[in-house]
C-alpha cells in the first residue's frame, strides 16, 4: 500500500507509479489513437462525408448511453471499495482481538508460566502471518519462527493453528489452571479468529459475477469504438485525443475496481497486511512481556 499526503495535489498530478493505469493502458491508448485517426481520415479525406451525413447523429446515442455507463461504473467502483474496506475492518478486528486475547491470557496465567505464555504469543502471531499467506494463495514456511508449525502443504494452516490454540485452552481448563467461566471468556476471543478468516476468504473467493464484469468491459469497448464516427464531423482530427481521453477515464475506473476488490494481494493499493502482522507481533509480545 502506498503511503501519501492527500493534500499534495501537484505531486499526484505529475507522479507516475508502478501501478498507474496509464502504464497498463498505454498499448491500448496507442492502438485507439491509430484507430480514431484512421476513421477521421476515411470520413474527412476519402469519403468526404459532410454535415448532411446521418453518422453525425450517433452522438445522440452516446449522450444517452453516457449516463448509463456512468451509473454502471459508479456501482462497480463502490462495490469494489466496499470489499476493500470490509477487508480492512476484518484485519482491524484481528489486530484488536489478538491484543484482547493476549491481555486476558496475561491476566489469567502466572508471571512464571513462561511455557504457556510463549505458546500463546507464538500462536497468535503465527495465526496472523499464516492467514496473510493463506489469502495470498501460498503457505510457505513461517516468516517469524524457524520451525513452529509443520503441516502438510494442502492443510488449512490458519484452522490448524486455531485448533492448537483451543486444544491448549482446554488443557489449561482440565489442569484447573483456568476455570470454566474463564474458558468461556477466552472462547469469545478465540471464536473471532475463525470468523475473521471466514470473512476474508469470502471477500477473496467471491469476485464480482462474471456476466456483470464482461458486460461492463464490452459496454466500454463498443461505446468508445463508436465515438469517432459522430464526433469527427464536429471535432475533426482533434477527436483523436478526445476519444483516447474518454477511454482512459472509463477503463481506468474499471482497472482500479479490479485491483481493490481483492485487497489482500501485493498491489500498490492493497492492504498493508504484512505491516499489520508485524504490529500484532509487537503488541502481543509487549502484553505477554516476552
Amino acid at each position: 500500500m502506498i503511503n501519501y499526503n492527500p493534500k499534495e495535489w501537484f505531486t499526484f498530478i505529475f507522479r507516475i507509479h508502478r501501478g498507474d493505469t496509464v502504464r497498463q493502458l498505454t498499448p491500448m491508448l496507442i492502438s485507439l489513437s491509430v484507430y480514431v485517426a484512421l476513421i477521421a481520415f476515411l470520413e474527412l479525406e476519402v469519403f468526404k462525408l459532410g454535415e448532411n451525413s446521418h453518422l453525425k447523429n450517433i452522438t445522440i446515442l452516446h449522450g444517452m448511453l453516457g449516463f448509463v455507463i456512468s451509473l454502471l461504473l459508479v456501482f462497480r467502483t463502490n462495490t469494489a471499495y466496499d470489499r476493500w474496506w470490509e477487508g480492512r475492518r476484518m484485519w482491524g478486528t484481528l489486530t484488536n482481538n489478538s491484543r484482547n486475547f493476549a491481555m486476558k491470557i496475561n491476566a489469567l496465567l502466572s508471571s512464571s508460566d513462561t511455557k504457556h505464555r510463549q505458546f500463546f504469543n507464538d500462536m497468535l502471531v503465527e495465526y496472523a502471518f499464516a492467514l496473510k499467506r493463506h489469502l495470498r494463495g501460498h503457505q510457505n514456511n513461517s516468516e517469524v519462527f524457524a520451525s513452529t508449525i509443520a503441516v502438510e502443504h494442502d492443510v488449512h494452516k490458519p484452522n490448524h493453528i486455531a485448533k492448537l490454540i483451543f486444544a491448549r485452552l482446554n488443557q489449561l481448563y482440565e489442569n484447573k489452571t483456568i476455570t470454566g467461566t474463564q474458558l468461556l471468556l477466552l472462547n469469545e476471543e478465540f471464536k473471532t479468529l475463525t470468523e475473521v478468516c471466514g470473512a476474508c476468504e469470502r471477500i477473496k473467493n467471491t469476485p464480482i459475477p462474471f456476466s456483470y464484469s464482461v458486460f461492463i468491459k464490452k459496454f466500454i469497448f463498443f461505446y468508445v469504438m463508436t465515438l469517432p464516427f459522430g464526433y469527427v464531423f464536429s471535432l475533426g482530427y482533434i477527436a483523436v485525443p478526445i476519444v483516447v481521453f474518454v477511454f482512459y477515464v472509463l477503463a481506468s475506473l474499471e482497472l482500479i475496481a479490479e485491483e481493490i476488490e481483492n485487497p489482500f494481494g501485493v498491489d500498490n493499493n492493497d492492504l498493508p497486511v504484512t505491516q499489520m502482522c508485524k504490529n500484532i507481533q509487537k503488541h502481543v509480545g509487549e502484553i505477554l512481556s516476552l
